[in-house]
């Protein structure tokens, strides 16, 4: 493939998708700049099976997906609705989940801590009533077991799913995806996230039987995660992630969002698509670049 990212007419369209997922045109906002302090490694490091499956394009389809898959849960999509600015400023709320996930995966720990109080302390304001399955009212916290563990587990299958099934590797295998990234869960206040991938299934199986659902607000939430207010070229790239997305679910989980199976056609149209795409951007996201120097270093100072 060649290295279109060193050809100027590229660069906005570049910078056009770095300041939408992470808020700053060359992709290195101030939170990314805070991946170079402290020393060491972080939770994970560079031959961790987190690196590869964070530090590639896929991710794209495994954000789409894993923000579909949270919709079956009432709870989180209670949390959504009511406390998220998913309509009125959705590429802030891409920004700030881009933020979690990529700090937690490649920066030291304490920075890693610093940006889970952050979190910890808008979760703290997540809280109110949903209906179960069963008809019944219940009432929710983002910092719930409960909910923390739908929310991982949602995640952690969206992206190694993802991952897989555009023909991307995991050196040291889904179990070790699974493993690790269950690290990224304790500063959250999960302890007992799943270790392996039999765990995870076993997990989203208790979730279907007993939490899962379609709800009243089920279809919106879905409709606006399918079209978000894009035009252009990025209307049609994220069409086209999207249906990638769709196509990694299984019919039980498409039969509670209310969607169709997509043919398989569209997951070598995304590779191809995110291949092209990965070109313009260059090989590597900046904040695996700013974790390899500190690294590297030793400590680099902001």
């Amino acid at each position: 493939m060649f290295a279109l990212h060193t050809f100027p007419l590229t660069k906005p369209l570049a910078d056009k998708f770095r300041e939408n997922v992470s808020g700053s045109r060359d992709g290195r906002p101030d939170w990314v700049k805070t991946i170079g302090e402290g020393s060491g490694e972080g939770l994970f490091g560079p031959s961790s099976a987190v690196w590869q499956v964070h530090g590639t394009i896929a991710t794209l389809v495994g954000g789409v997906r894993a923000l579909l898959l949270q919709a079956a849960h009432p709870a989180p999509l209670s949390g959504v609705a009511e406390h998220s600015r998913y309509e009125s400023d959705p590429l802030g709320r891409l920004v700030g989940t881009t933020r979690w996930l990529t700090v937690t995966t490649f920066a030291a720990e304490e920075v890693i801590n610093r940006e889970a109080a952050r979190v910890n302390a808008m979760h703290d304001h997540v809280k109110g009533n949903f209906t179960d399955k069963h008809g019944e009212s219940q009432s929710y916290k983002a910092k719930d077991h409960r909910f923390l563990l739908w929310v991982h587990c949602a995640f952690t299958d969206s992206f190694l799913k993802a991952h897989l099934a555009l023909g991307y590797p995991i050196d040291k295998g889904a179990d070790a995806y699974v493993a690790e990234w269950s690290k990224s869960a304790i500063p959250l206040g999960l302890t007992d996230a799943p270790m392996s991938v039999a765990e995870l299934e076993a997990t989203l199986d208790d979730f279907r039987a007993n939490d899962l659902m379609h709800a009243q607000r089920t279809d919106d939430v879905v409709r606006f995660i399918l079209n978000p207010p894009f035009g252009g070229a990025g209307k049609f790239f994220y069409k086209v992630i999207a249906n990638a997305a769709i196509t990694t679910l299984d019919k039980r989980e498409l039969d509670l969002l209310g969607l169709k199976s997509r043919s398989k056609i569209w997951l070598k149209i995304s590779r191809i698509s995110l291949d092209i795409f990965l070109a313009i951007l260059g090989p590597e996201p900046p904040a695996m670049q700013v974790a390899r120097e500190r690294i590297a270093n030793g400590t680099i100072n902001p």
